[in-house]
């Protein structure tokens, strides 16, 4: 149970760091024309990558009680890794947004070897 915490505290504390800059950079991101084209996507994703990462932390602090919620966390990171991964090999990708894709696969090891090792609620 402590491995549980600490991965998933770790997790959702990385997620919000990265993430939470990404609603003021919209300029940084769209390149030279400084828009968008598709901005609800943009900040739609951030939100919903947010939502994840307090969730990451909520499981934090129960992961005995919240064991199932941690498989939802597997598929989120899953989500972004494995895409990123199959982009670069096409070559559509740079190698910053590799990395980014690869931590999301480690975490998504990660939080699987926490639901192994933690027990089922009533167990």
């Amino acid at each position: 149970m402590r491995l549980a915490r600490w991965i998933f505290r770790l997790a959702g504390i990385y997620g919000v760091l990265l993430l939470a800059p990404m609603y003021v950079l919209e300029r940084q991101v769209a390149g030279p024309a400084g828009v968008l084209p598709h901005a609800e996507n943009y900040y739609g994703f951030i939100g919903a990558a947010l939502a994840a990462q307090v969730l990451f932390l909520i499981i934090a602090h129960d992961p005995i009680r919240l064991r199932p919620a941690m498989l939802a966390g597997v598929l989120e990171k899953l989500a972004f890794g494995v895409p990123v991964w199959a982009l670069w090999l096409q070559g559509r990708v740079a190698a910053p947004v590799l990395a980014f894709g690869t931590i999301d696969l480690v975490l998504a090891a990660l939080f699987v070897l926490a639901y192994v090792r933690t027990p089922p609620a009533g167990a």
